[in-house]
């Protein structure tokens, strides 16, 4: 039996009474690399992966196996990756979103945004310029100053919040123009974006 659960942004005062006792209870543990760094206090027989196929390639059937994921399995994450793939996902226990996490910081309601993630693939950014209110996930490639300067020069006006290692003692959240050049802290952050001109 596979279980597929999100841990949250990382820090694990944020995992859900759900996926702690899940934690306790299951046979094997397989954990993306910073994830398992989530669940030591709890548990520290997992195995840690870097890739989606070694978790393929981990996989018993006959054992309750827990896979976790950061933030939110079902939010860009891992589950559809597993289906597509042909993995029977019996059970899926949702996190808190990275992004989810980000706008209570800022206090900001997200109901009205579009959502984009640029954590391993590729978007067009003109796609977003008709859209007041745009949440992505980045990674190293497409860091904060590289939207933001590839926003200027589409002629996006407007603000940027960078989040970064987002619920950790070293959490940073940095307030911008769109233009102005961000400095990286982490690979992975999440960008939200007030555009002035939807």
């Amino acid at each position: 039996m596979l279980t597929v659960a999100g841990v949250g942004p990382g820090n694990p005062r944020y995992l859900t009474v759900d996926v702690v006792e899940k934690i306790k209870e299951a046979d094997t543990i397989i954990a993306f690399g910073r994830v398992g760094h989530s669940i030591k206090t709890i548990r520290d027989d997992y195995i840690e992966v870097n890739r989606v196929d070694q978790v393929i390639e981990i996989l018993d059937k006959d054992r309750d196996t827990l896979l976790l994921a950061s933030g939110d399995p079902n939010f860009f994450g891992i589950v559809e990756f597993l289906k597509r793939k042909g993995v029977k996902v019996d059970r899926v226990l949702p996190g808190l979103s990275s992004f989810q996490y980000m706008m209570s910081k800022l206090q900001m309601s997200w109901q009205e945004c579009i959502f984009v993630s640029l954590h391993g693939r590729d978007h067009d950014l003109k796609d977003i310029l008709d859209h007041k209110l745009i949440i992505m996930l980045i990674d190293k490639i497409n860091s904060p100053s590289y939207i933001s300067e590839e926003l200027d020069k589409l002629g996006m006006k407007g603000r940027m919040y960078v989040g970064f290692n987002l619920s950790y003692d070293d959490e940073k959240i940095i307030r911008a123009n769109i233009g102005d050049e961000i400095e990286d802290y982490s690979s992975l952050g999440v960008v939200v974006i007030e555009n002035e001109m939807a």
